[in-house]
C-alpha cells in the first residue's frame, strides 16, 4: 500500500494526472481496492484533482487548439463530462484564438477555393468549429465580434 502511495505520488510530482490516468498506471502494481484506497487518499488530500488537471491542460494547450479537441483530449483522459464543460465555457473567445493560430500559419487570406480548404482544414484539423473557421476565413483580417 505504501508503495502504490509512493509510486503514485512520484507520477503526480511529474504533472498532474486525472484519476483515471492513474488507475491505468497503478493497475499492475496492486489490487482494484487497494488503488481505490490510494487514489481516494490522495484526492482527499489535495494531491489529485482532476479539476486542477483540467485547468492545468487548457491552460498549456488552449492556446493551439480548439474546443472541440480540448474536450476530446480531456474526454479520453477520463474528465468527467460536467466538468470539461465547466472548464472549457471559461476559455476565452474562441474565434480569437482560431485567428491567432490562423496568422502564426498562414500569411496571406485564401486566394481562391483550394486555399480555402486547405486553411479550413488546418483550423479543422485544430478542433475548431466550422461555423468559426468560416466566419474568419471570409474576413481574417477585420476584427470579428
Amino acid at each position: 500500500m505504501n508503495e502504490l502511495r509512493s509510486r503514485a505520488i512520484r507520477l503526480l510530482a511529474r504533472r498532474e494526472h486525472t484519476r483515471a490516468e492513474l488507475l491505468d498506471k497503478l493497475a499492475a502494481h496492486g489490487t482494484p481496492e487497494e488503488i481505490d484506497i490510494v487514489l481516494a487518499d490522495l484526492e482527499r488530500s489535495g494531491l489529485q484533482s482532476d479539476t486542477r488537471f483540467a485547468e492545468s491542460y487548457l491552460r498549456g494547450h488552449a492556446t493551439r487548439f480548439g474546443a472541440a479537441r480540448l474536450r476530446q483530449t480531456l474526454r479520453t483522459k477520463g474528465v468527467a463530462g460536467d466538468l470539461i464543460e465547466e472548464q472549457v465555457a471559461g476559455l476565452t473567445d474562441e474565434i480569437g484564438r482560431a485567428r491567432e493560430i490562423w496568422t502564426r500559419k498562414f500569411t496571406t487570406v485564401p486566394a481562391d477555393a483550394r486555399e480555402w480548404a486547405r486553411q479550413a482544414r488546418f483550423l479543422q484539423s485544430r478542433g475548431f468549429a466550422s461555423d468559426v473557421i468560416r466566419r474568419l476565413l471570409q474576413e481574417p483580417m477585420e476584427p470579428v465580434e
